[in-house]
């Protein structure tokens, strides 16, 4: 591409140069006219001087022959213009000009002949007419004036020289000018036919080039799908290595539990088969296991974000110095614990029972990967999360959090370790120590409430996890008003409608009620309660799943509510699908508790909802 610009580039060149030549020769030109114009200005000049000098001697002679006054008119006149003439002389040939000497020699004849003329005048004003004839018949003046013209006539010729030489000079630069711009217009006119052809070649090349572009680009799109494909697929395989994954953690834990609750439940059949009733440690046993496979499924959905949260307004240092004494506890007497709070820390909006938990969880990490000897260090800070920040952490909204780190004196974590921290069932501690799903637990919550989750940690150097929580900018509501112990304000009667659409889960709930003192009233389904309530306007309060074929829970509790806005509703589920649940948040003034349930869990809810104006 290079070589073939070379020839356009020469023909600019060639250009240029004929136009700065013939820019030089106009200038030239121009220097010639300026030249001769001044040379006739200069004879115009002298012709001046020598008619002035003339004048000068006519006036002269006029006034010796007459005595008349009147004749040196024409001499004064000329003594006032002779120096303006010379003075535009000189301007017009400087010394050291080609004319010079000849200036001089008519302002030396000049000079003479002016001192004549004035001798004579003054010679006839004071009356000596002969010595003024003899000096005029002496022939002096004649030959100044001889003299001036004779100067003039030299300079005459010099310029005339210079004229001829100068029309001659211009003559030539007239035809050069022509010739330049015949070739300026030849060289203007191959260039523009080279323009237009190497144009049409380049053109060629471009619609060339663009259709290999295109074939490219639409190679380049099928790899992209292909890849695209093949990720697609990947993250596919991916997904059931975790859900494999999952699953196993999941099977490999809840088959352990229900391995003791089967092995606790056939005991208890057949001893009390044989007449013997020392059951107790069975039933123990079962409701232990039972009750750590509840817990499990509850940190199941916290990590897949779907646990149902009650946000409030928490104060994180007033949650975490009421925390102290359950550390103290949980952790045991071996671990130092130490507390930095920040002054002035804004309020954030989350779960207070779940940030609990979550700093419970993390302590208890601590505390394992301390060997439960060491220092953890709690701490809160508020903190701006920037843009560059969120550019390097997609997940992360830029913005203002409450921070609350939890620092360890442990082991610490490698790089391979922190990237699977947060998977659930993964764990590096020993068997029985864990079951892997502590962290995943807590990052599910922290991302369910909006915020965001770092671990920053080396072999050997202890681990910091810090856990962001979005700042809350709105007006700080009132904390609600306790209520007070329902077991004694509150006895356990009234009636109760139970809906649930599983008739063994029905039942067992049913028989917990009954238990619990109070009246049992039974429903199958949404349009099963409503005829209910229809017909009984006695009952008090309605227990129902959320979860049902056709009408749901929350619809049933709105149109019950409708017929009777004094009943009061309990939400009973294992999963929400957002029937009251929107965003992983509880709708505003709903009850609810999450199966499964222990009898004095379902009681205590109770007896707070009836107590409750």
């Amino acid at each position: 591409m290079r070589w073939q610009a070379l020839p356009l580039l020469g023909g600019f060149v060639i250009v240029a140069l004929i136009v700065g030549a013939r820019a030089i020769l106009a200038e030239t030109q121009i220097a010639d006219r300026n030249a001769s114009r001044d040379a006739i200005e200069a004879q115009q000049l002298l012709s001046g001087l020598l008619s002035l000098a003339q004048d000068a001697e006519t006036g002269q002679r006029g006034y010796l022959l007459t005595g008349e006054k009147s004749y040196l008119q024409p001499y004064r006149q000329a003594l006032d213009a002779l120096p303006g003439v010379l003075a535009r002389i000189d301007q017009m040939i400087p010394a050291g000009s080609e004319r010079a000497e000849e200036v001089a020699g008519i302002k030396d004849a000049l000079a003479r002949k002016q001192a004549e003329l004035a001798e004579t005048i003054d010679l006839r004003d004071t009356g000596n007419m002969a010595k003024a004839l003899e000096i005029v018949r002496g022939g002096r003046g004649k030959l100044d004036m001889d003299h001036i013209r004779a100067n003039i006539d030299a300079i005459r010729r010099i310029d005339g020289a210079n004229l001829s030489a100068r029309a001659l000079r211009m003559a030539q630069i007239e035809s050069w000018l022509r010739a330049g711009s015949i070739g300026a217009l030849v060289a203007i006119f191959l260039l523009g036919i080279y323009t237009i052809r190497d144009s049409g070649r380049r053109f060629r090349q471009i619609v060339a080039a663009q259709d290999e572009l295109s074939a490219k680009n639409t190679a380049l799109r099928n790899e992209i799908a292909t890849r695209e494909t093949a990720e697609a697929q990947l993250r596919q395989v991916q997904k059931l290595e975790a859900v494999g994954q999952l699953t196993g953690g999941i099977a490999h834990d809840f088959n352990n539990m229900l391995a003791i609750i089967i092995s606790a439940m056939n005991l208890a059949q057949r001893k009390l088969a044989r007449g013997e009733h020392d059951i107790g440690s069975f039933v123990e046993a079962a409701a232990d296991a039972a009750a750590r496979a509840a817990n499990l499924t509850a940190r199941l959905l916290a990590f897949s974000r779907q646990q149902p949260l009650a946000p409030q307004i928490v104060d994180a240092n007033r949650l975490v110095t009421g925390m102290s004494d359950l550390l103290r506890r949980t952790l045991g007497q071996t671990i130092e614990i130490e507390t930095v709070l920040a002054g002035g820390l804004w309020k954030t909006h989350a779960d207070p029972s779940q940030v609990e938990n979550a700093i419970l969880n993390l302590a208890v990490n601590a505390r394992d990967a301390m060997d439960e000897k060491g220092r953890l260090t709690i701490e809160t800070a508020n903190t701006h999360l920037d843009e560059a920040y969120a550019a390097a952490h997609p997940e992360v909204k830029a913005g203002q959090y409450v921070m609350i780190a939890v620092t360890d004196t442990g082991s610490g974590m490698s790089a391979d370790v922190i990237a699977r921290a947060f998977e659930p069932f993964f764990t590096t501690k020993p068997v029985s120590k864990g079951t892997g799903l502590g962290l995943s637990q807590v990052f599910g919550f922290v991302k369910q409430s909006g915020g965001h989750v770092k671990i920053y940690s080396e072999p050997g150097e202890g681990t910091t996890i810090k856990l962001y929580l979005s700042r809350f900018n709105g007006p700080e509501a009132p904390a609600p008003m306790p209520v007070a112990s329902a077991t004694v304000n509150v006895p356990a009667t009234g009636t109760i409608l139970l809906v649930e659409d599983d008739a063994r889960v029905r039942a067992s709930t049913a028989a917990i009620l009954i238990e619990l003192g109070y009246t049992v009233i039974e429903a199958s389904g949404g349009e099963d309660a409503l005829r209910t309530l229809a017909d009984k306007p006695g009952i008090a309060l309605m227990l129902t799943d959320i979860i049902m074929p056709g009408m749901n829970g929350r619809q049933l509790s709105e149109q019950a509510r409708n017929r009777m806005p004094s009943l009061k509703v309990v939400f009973m589920t294992g999963f929400t699908r957002n029937a009251v649940v929107h965003n992983g948040v509880l709708d505003h003034d709903v009850h609810f508790i999450a199966k499964p349930f222990t009898l004095e869990q379902l009681a205590a809810k109770l007896r707070d909802v009836l107590a409750r104006a």
